[in-house]
């Protein structure tokens, strides 16, 4: 005999203590563990380079780990590493409540070395269909950036590349170094 598993929905978690909220997957808590240095020093640089970018150019809303909620029925919630999202989009819709209706401009996510090739590929593929304009994927080990957008093209940048999208951030550069400094 099947046992029925209850989903929930962000609403839901919204309303569990802090320490307990995770990220959704079709209606389903998906747990998170405590990320090592690598991940956290990655995220860390990301934040020192976007956020006075943002607050001295076109503004918007430049975090680490804010829910978003991709999906509906049953629930997609992610928790990018680092996003974008911008003045434009917010002022349209105003500040969430809770999280964010819809994938963010920009969603990086990076690479832990528990993380499966499938689970990056899905929150990739889900952050696009939400509307994203742009997905980082940072791989520490290889110090290296993979660039998705919707026409589904992909670009990598190496450690001695410079991060850029003038569509999404314009005026933005980043050299990828400098992430893993």
């Amino acid at each position: 005999m099947a046992t029925a598993t209850k989903l929930i929905t962000a609403e839901e978690m919204a309303l569990l203590p802090e320490d307990e909220q995770r990220e959704i997957y079709n209606g389903q808590l998906v747990e998170m563990s405590p990320v090592g240095w690598p991940h956290g020093a990655v995220v860390a640089n990301l934040l020192v380079a976007i956020a006075p970018w943002a607050k001295a150019g076109p503004g918007g809303y430049v975090g680490t780990e804010t829910g978003c909620l991709v999906a509906r029925n049953p629930d997609i919630l992610f928790a990018p590493d680092v996003l974008y999202i911008s003045a434009a989009r917010i002022q349209a819709v105003g500040q969430p409540r809770s999280y964010w209706e819809g994938a963010p401009d920009l969603a990086v996510e990076v690479v832990s070395p528990g993380d499966s090739a499938m689970a990056v590929r899905e929150k990739i593929r889900q952050y696009l269909q939400a509307g994203a304009r742009l997905v980082w994927v940072v791989y520490p080990p290889s110090r290296e950036v993979i660039a998705y957008l919707p026409d589904g093209t992909a670009t990598q940048y190496g450690e001695h590349s410079t991060l850029t999208n003038s569509e999404v951030l314009p005026g933005f550069a980043c050299a990828v170094a400098d992430l893993f400094a």
